[in-house]
Parts: C-alpha cells; structure tokens; sequence
C-alpha cells in the first residue's frame, strides 16, 4: 500500500470513526469498545510506523463488528425511483437496454466506502457499454446523521469526481427491500426470461479495501459470469463496513 493511501485511510478513519456506530444516544457499540477503538488511534500519535499499523487494526475492528451475514440471491427486486445528485429522477424501468444492475449501497462519510469510489468509476464505465449500469445508493438515515444529507452528497460527487448516478433513499425503502445492512455492500441484479430483476450476488466489491492490486474482484467476477450466461459461482461474500440503521427500529435494537 503506498504512502498516498495509507495516509487517506488514517485520516478517513480518525476524522470518521463514529460512523461506524449509532449517535450516542442509541448506540449499540459498548463503552469498552469505543475505548478500545480510542485507544488505538491515541497509540498511532506515537510513531508514523506504529500509525500505519493501528489504523489497519482500527479499520480492522471495526469491521469485524459490522459485517454482514444473511444470504440474499434469487430475490426479486421491483422497479423504484430516486433522485440522483443532478436533481433527475433515476429508476430502473427507464433503462430500457439494461441486462442487468450493479447496485452500490454506499454514503458520504464511511472510511470503508471511500476507499471504493475510484474502483466504482471504473467498473461503471467498463460495463454500461455492456449494457449493465452501475449506480450507488445512500440510504443512510438523515435525521441521525447529519453529514448524510443531499446537498453533501452532491459535494462527494463533485469532490471524488463520481462518474455514476448517485442516488438517495430518504425513506430506505429500497434498502428494506435490498436488505442492505452496510456500506459499501454490492448487489448485481439481472433480468430473467419473464423481464423481472433478480439478486445473482450480494456482497463485497472485493476482498481488499486497501491494496486493490491484490485484490480478489467477487462483485466483477459475478458480472462477468452472468454476461456470458453463467451461473455465479460465488453469489453471496461477507461484507464489511458502516452499519445501516433503519429508522423507527431503534427500540428493536439490543
């Protein structure tokens, strides 16, 4: 991992390390936790090595908390409509061509999903000539977090240089019906023989946020096996990242 990258994935993780839990007042991450995670980034003060090394053990903490285990392929997803960050209305139907959809639940603040946003320009532009489209959804819930509101959504697009449709899911309707638990969390869904999108992979977009080089590319993989009329191999991987909090279910939490 060169030296640009380590040094954006320290100051990602320290400047946004609570977005990995719930605002206090409904947090579900223990005190011990929080001051475990605390005492990792106060160690990393101490040398720009010992930095390197806690802010992946960081970064590796609290993923393992908040990973994503349930196993959701074969459903079927119905058409939605949401507005992207140029003000337009996006929904799936208008895609008249499409083969199939690579679906990103994604948000503004997530170290985790930072590291991706130069690998989804990419797969978008490699696959809407196939006729598969990629577009990101921030189905983060705005009355929590703040910084999840439209108009710095349209600031990360600027910023990042997005090239996809970058849409918002206020109501996180399209999340429930996803089952999104984390971002990023991917999703290819493909039409079948009677024109209905079907889940054929849900997961991560790889198995290395830090060293994409080095990376096994499960989400790329999957798409690849559907264009040529294959069956994905591997259709469900764990995914890891910031929790999705649904609202109106805090009191369901433990």
């Amino acid at each position: 991992m060169g030296v640009t990258q380590q040094k954006k994935l320290g100051q990602a993780v320290r400047s946004n390390l609570f977005c990995f839990v719930i605002p206090s007042a409904v947090e579900r991450i223990s005190l011990k936790q929080k001051r475990i995670s605390t005492a990792i980034l106060n160690a990393s003060s101490k040398s720009r090595k010992m930095k390197k090394i806690t802010t992946l053990l960081l970064l590796l903490f609290l993923a393992s908390s908040f990973s994503s285990k349930e196993i959701i392929t074969e459903k079927n997803i119905k058409n939605f409509s949401l507005k992207s960050t140029d003000n337009k209305v996006i929904s799936l139907e208008k895609y008249k061509n499409a083969k199939g959809f690579i679906i990103v639940f994604t948000c503004n603040k997530c170290p985790m999903a930072k590291l991706y946003s130069e690998r989804l320009n990419k797969l978008y532009e490699k696959y809407k000539s196939k006729e598969v489209y990629l577009m990101a959804i921030n189905a983060m819930d705005t009355v929590a977090y703040k910084e999840e509101n439209f108009k710095l959504m349209q600031k990360k697009v600027a910023k990042e240089k997005l090239l996809f449709p970058y849409l918002q899911d206020k109501s996180q309707k399209v999340a429930k019906q996803f089952g999104a638990t984390h971002t990023p969390q991917s999703y290819v869904i493909w039409k079948n023989n009677t024109g209905k999108w079907i889940i054929k992979y849900q997961g991560s977009i790889d198995d290395s946020a830090l060293e994409p080089t080095r990376a096994n590319n499960y989400l790329e993989t999957a798409v690849n096996e559907l264009l040529q009329n294959k069956t994905v191999n591997n259709p469900n991987t764990k995914s890891v990242g910031c929790r999705i909090f649904y609202r109106g279910e805090i009191a369901k939490m433990d």
